[in-house]
């Protein structure tokens, strides 16, 4: 998904405008996560960038994405770009600390 988000549309509450973005990028990351994954991959991982415009970009992680849109919409921004795309996942293997090995 790559895709720019107005957050002022004339005759709609901003708040609403907000509340129908993160809802759009949610739908997305669950429609996503519900694909068939491929032999060899343990889950559905995802490459994003946040941007008041496409040149600005930045990557971000996925869980601060919707921090990034509240706080666009709080700074009076016209518009938001928002990058998600999926890439495949795998699990390393644990490290030996991580296996509840006895350590003192």
């Amino acid at each position: 998904m790559k895709k720019t988000f107005p957050l002022q549309i004339e005759g709609r509450h901003p708040d609403r405008v907000l509340d129908a973005i993160k809802n759009e990028l949610r739908k997305y990351l669950k429609r996503e996560r519900r694909r068939d994954l491929p032999a060899g991959v343990d889950y559905w991982d995802f490459d994003c960038r946040f941007g008041l415009s496409q040149d600005s970009a930045e990557t971000v992680h996925l869980s601060q994405l919707i921090g990034k849109v509240d706080e666009a919409a709080q700074s009076d921004a016209t518009q938001v770009y928002v990058e998600i795309l999926a890439k495949h996942g795998v699990r390393g293997p644990r490290g030996a600390s991580q296996q509840g090995g006895d350590e003192i």
